[in-house]
C-alpha cells in the first residue's frame, strides 16, 4: 500500500488504544491509515522518528485566542510549536460576538479551534463581565446549539460580585444545550468553595485546580475532602496554568497525596506565555517533573480532555481518525520551571515538540527532519 506519509521507528503512546512501544505510523488523505511494527508498504514521504515519541496531537482545553482578555493569541503558531492540533476558547466571545469569532479567527486556522461560550453575552470584555444583566443562559444555549460541531459549552470567570449569577448562568445555559460548563471561580463570603462544587454536575470542568486562590489544600497541606468528593462524583479538575493560576506550593504537595490534574491545560495569552512559560508543551513538562509518567502526561493532554469537551474521536491514534499527531523527544538534564507564584522547581527532564501533523500535514518541524538537506534540495522551490 502506499501512503502520503510514514512515521517510521519511533515509540507511540497512543493510551485511547493501549498502545505504547516501536512502531510505524502511516497516514492517507489526511488519516491515520495504519499503525503497527515494521509496517509494509511505501510512503510519499518517509520520516524517521527513532529516539522520538510518537502521540495523539495534543489537546489544550483553555486557550484565549478571541476577545479582549490579556491579549489573545492567535492559535496556529502558538498551538502547533507545542504539538497541540486543538484548543478550546474558554469565554472570548459571548453568545453576541460568537460568529465573529468564527469569521475572524475559527474558519481561518489550520488548528482546530472549539468554544466554550461566554455566559456574559459580549464576551470576555472586562467591565461588562460584571454587569448580571448580559449573563442571559437561554440565547447562549441557542447559540451553542446553533453550532454543535463548533462550541462545546459554556464559561463563566472573572465575576467578582457576591452572588452566583454568573455561575448558575453558566451551568444553566450548559443545562439547556445539553453540553458542559467551565468554571473559573473566585471564592467570597457569599460563595464559597465546596458550595460551588456542590452545585457542578458530573463533567462540569472546574479549571485552576492549583492556583493560590483555590483551597485546594487544608491548613495542614491535606487535600481538601470537598475536593475528593467533587472528584468522585465526577466534576472535571483541570489545571489550567495561566499567569496567576499554577502554584508549586499547591500543586506539588497535591499531586504528592495523589491528587492530580484530569486535565492538563495552558490559560495560554500574553501574559501567561513568557513568564511563567504556559505553553502545553512546557505545562506537561512541569507535570513529567512532579513525577506523573509519561504515559499519563500525554494521556491528560489527549484522552481526558476530549473526553471532557465530549469529543471522543479526538485525541487517538485510531484507524480513520484524522491525522493529528505529536512527535516529541524527552531530554534530560538540570532545567528549572517556573510557576504562577514566582517560584522554581528543578526538574531533570524537559518535552519537546519536534513535529506536529495537523489532518496529515506536517505543520511544525523544528528540526527539518522531513525535508532534504540543502545539496540535495535540486531547484529552487516556490515559495508561497
Amino acid at each position: 500500500m502506499t501512503y502520503d506519509l510514514m512515521l517510521s521507528g519511533g515509540h507511540v503512546i497512543d493510551p485511547a488504544n493501549a498502545r505504547d512501544g516501536l512502531m510505524d505510523v502511516a497516514v492517507k488523505d489526511g488519516r491515520v491509515a495504519a499503525v503497527g511494527p515494521d509496517l509494509p508498504g511505501e510512503a510519499a514521504k518517509t520520516v524517521s522518528v527513532d529516539g522520538l515519541y510518537v502521540a495523539p496531537g495534543l489537546i489544550d482545553i483553555h486557550v484565549h485566542v478571541y476577545g479582549g482578555y490579556a491579549g489573545w493569541m492567535f492559535p496556529d503558531v502558538h498551538a502547533f510549536t507545542s504539538g497541540v492540533t486543538t484548543v478550546v476558547d474558554t469565554g472570548g466571545p459571548g453568545w453576541k460576538s460568537f460568529e465573529d469569532f468564527k469569521t475572524t479567527i475559527i474558519d481561518r486556522s489550520k488548528a482546530r479551534v472549539l468554544s466554550l461560550l461566554n455566559i456574559v453575552a459580549p464576551g470576555m470584555l472586562g467591565a461588562v463581565e460584571q454587569d448580571v444583566s448580559e449573563m442571559q443562559a437561554e440565547p447562549c444555549a441557542e447559540m451553542i446549539r446553533a453550532y454543535p460541531d463548533i462550541i462545546v459549552g459554556s464559561k463563566t470567570a472573572h465575576f467578582a460580585g457576591p452572588g452566583w449569577e454568573a455561575v448558575d448562568g453558566a451551568l444553566r445555559a450548559a443545562e439547556l444545550s445539553d453540553t458542559v460548563a467551565m468554571i473559573d471561580f473566585w471564592p467570597r463570603p457569599t460563595r464559597t468553595y465546596p458550595e460551588l462544587l456542590a452545585r457542578m454536575r458530573p463533567g462540569d470542568i472546574h479549571t485552576h485546580v492549583y492556583a493560590q486562590h483555590v483551597p485546594v489544600l487544608d491548613d495542614e497541606k491535606r487535600v481538601q475532602d470537598y475536593m475528593w468528593e467533587a472528584r468522585e462524583r465526577g466534576v472535571v479538575l483541570d489545571l489550567g496554568h495561566g499567569a496567576g493560576s499554577f502554584w508549586w506550593r499547591m500543586a506539588i504537595p497535591a499531586m504528592q497525596q495523589g491528587f492530580p490534574p484530569d486535565t492538563i491545560s495552558t490559560d495560554l495569552h500574553q501574559n501567561s506565555a513568557l513568564i511563567p512559560n504556559a505553553n502545553m508543551i512546557t505545562t506537561m513538562s512541569k507535570c513529567l517533573n512532579m513525577d506523573m509518567p509519561l504515559p499519563e502526561v500525554i494521556r491528560r493532554s489527549t484522552v481526558t480532555p476530549a473526553a471532557a469537551i465530549r469529543r471522543p474521536e479526538l485525541g487517538s491514534l485510531t484507524i480513520g481518525a484524522e491525522a493529528d499527531i505529536a512527535v516529541l523527544d524527552v531530554r534530560h538534564g538540570d532545567f528549572g520551571f517556573v510557576d504562577s507564584g514566582h517560584a522554581r522547581h528543578r526538574g531533570d527532564r524537559r518535552l519537546e515538540c519536534m513535529m506536529t501533523v495537523r489532518s496529515g500535514e506536517i505543520v511544525w518541524d523544528v528540526n527539518g527532519m522531513s525535508w532534504p538537506d540543502w545539496e540535495d534540495a535540486g531547484e529552487y522551490a516556490v515559495i508561497r
